[in-house]
């Protein structure tokens, strides 16, 4: 169990980030792949294909070809050039230059694995991760992933193809972090050093480490940042459980608290509380939007809420 009100190590610079995929998989993470995957599809053909298409649009639309006119065609499209030369009404023909790149910078510290739910945080990240890197693929955009601790775990260069997909979700489970902490901002930081053309970036953690704002905002003029929110309820209220000891999942740091004391768990939740409302100033600021997710909770109507408050922006 990580406690909230511990205080993060720094990044530890020039760590190498390892390009080649993990060794054989155990049997067991395989389900929980395959079980992910299968959950993930359902939701992408039933709810979010069209949703994902309408907000993530192309860089622009271009030139496909030119066919004969039809009936009932609209005679703007008409390529007036090539009836000139020809002599026969031509239509012209356009689709959408998509070329999308979405980047998954998720957080992979200890305490992500840690808690009072039978899934982890780390499990609810990977499946909406999988939903939203589904849809992406079906669309013809590349996925890539950045993990990160107290620095970059793992880079994974933007591909396509549904392959490609069920990688990203096992690195993200199968991930043994070699730094502790979170960094959050260093982790945007190596993001801007790797991916040098605009991209779509789903920044995924907890947010109970504090962000550099210098780092967020160099990262937000560059990329489109959508923070997703990754928590289960222990994160913002403690029980009323008596006295227990907190042992931070990532310092290993132990916290003794008497949580039948309602100051105490009062004064807790104050904390997170507090975290939040100075990260979402500082989110409105440089134009982040944020996606909540609670263990134990749905978290597609959520999503929903953000597709179609992105879609209002948009229209």
């Amino acid at each position: 169990m990580k406690s909230s009100l511990s205080r993060r190590k720094p990044a530890r610079p020039g760590i190498a980030v390892p390009t080649e995929g993990p060794g054989t998989i155990p049997p067991e993470l395989l389900e929980r792949i395959r079980a992910i995957e299968i959950k993930a599809r359902r939701l992408v053909n039933d709810l979010f294909l069209g949703e994902y298409h309408a907000v993530f649009r192309g860089r622009g639309i271009e030139f496909d070809e030119l066919r004969p006119y039809l009936p009932g065609d609209d005679v703007r499209s008409i390529d007036w050039k090539a009836l000139a030369r020809t002599g026969n009404p031509m239509i012209r023909r356009y689709r959408e230059d998509r070329d999308l790149t979405v980047m998954f910078v998720v957080d992979v510290s200890a305490s992500q694995r840690a808690g009072a739910k039978t899934q982890s945080k780390a499990d609810l990240a990977a499946e909406i991760c999988a939903v939203l890197a589904l849809a992406a693929i079906r669309n013809k955009d590349r996925v890539g992933l950045l993990l990160f601790a107290s620095g970059p775990e793992r880079y994974v260069r933007p591909s396509g193809g549904a392959t490609h997909v069920l990688r990203v979700v096992r690195e993200m489970l199968w991930a043994h972090p070699e730094t502790r902490g979170t960094n959050i901002g260093g982790a945007l930081e190596y993001l801007t050093g790797v991916q040098r053309r605009r991209a779509t970036v789903f920044l995924v953690s907890d947010f109970l480490a504090e962000i550099d704002a210098r780092q967020l905002r160099a990262a937000a003029r560059r990329h489109d940042i959508i923070a997703i929110r990754v928590r289960e309820p222990i994160d913002e209220e403690l029980p009323d459980a008596g006295m227990i000891t907190l042992r931070d999942s990532e310092t290993g740091g132990p916290l003794d608290l008497d949580t039948s004391s309602r100051g105490v768990r009062q004064a807790y939740a104050e904390h997170v509380d507090q975290m939040d409302r100075e990260r979402r100033l500082t989110f409105g600021a440089v134009g982040v939007d944020e996606i909540p997710a609670m263990v134990g909770f749905d978290y597609v109507p959520a999503l929903l809420r953000f597709f179609k408050r992105r879609s209002q922006g948009a229209a």
